[in-house]
């Protein structure tokens, strides 16, 4: 009974660590889940993917408060709690693989389907204070940092509360699936994102 217990503990870490937030590697075939890319890229080419009658036009991520807000002509219409990178809670992002969510200004500049990670959002990290700011390090600033939903063993939310409860990315922002959603639906590309300390 142990082992098992240990098995059950251990299995869901290992899953979250595996299941960064780097580039997705594509399938060939349909799945038939929420995780099916040809149903996904079908509803993006159509324009369909929008399907909020209140769009969501400022996003502001609080890292210390792991809390993501979503704000229509000022009046806050979505909040949700959220993962961040690995290290996190040692500052901004200063290089590719130091697992650091960034703190800045960006927009939200694609949006992607992903068969590992369901939905996401990417944003314009590095913008030019990130790449001047690597440049005097001699590092590379990285890149490919989005909010995404969760890995396919969480698919039905289930796990929420673990992976809500670390901080498992290489330096994107998770949400849960559901809120994954409302942001794919009330989204549009160019929307301003505000990450803070």
């Amino acid at each position: 009974m142990k082992r098992i217990l240990l098995y059950l503990s251990i299995v869901p870490a290992g899953m979250i660590y595996f299941s960064g937030c780097g580039k997705p590697t594509y399938v060939g075939k349909a799945d038939k889940t929420p995780y099916d890319i040809r149903a996904c890229l079908r509803e993006l080419s159509l324009g369909k993917e929008l399907k909020s009658d209140l769009l969501i036009d400022k996003l502001e991520a609080y890292k210390s408060k792991r809390m993501l807000y979503g704000y229509h002509k000022g009046k806050k219409i979505f909040e949700s709690r959220m993962s961040l990178g690995k290290n996190a809670d040692k500052g901004d992002k200063i290089r590719a693989g130091d697992y650091r969510t960034p703190e800045g200004s960006y927009t939200i500049v694609r949006k992607k389907c992903d068969p590992r990670l369901y939905r996401s959002l990417m944003i314009s990290y590095p913008n030019e204070q990130d790449i001047a700011e690597a440049k005097k390090r001699g590092v590379n600033p990285g890149g490919y940092i989005t909010i995404h939903g969760q890995p396919k063993w969480n698919a039905d939310g289930r796990g929420d509360e673990y992976t809500l409860a670390h901080d498992w990315t290489e330096g994107c922002m998770a949400v849960p699936n559901k809120k994954m959603k409302q942001l794919w639906e009330s989204v549009k590309l160019g929307v301003p994102i505000t990450i803070r300390p």
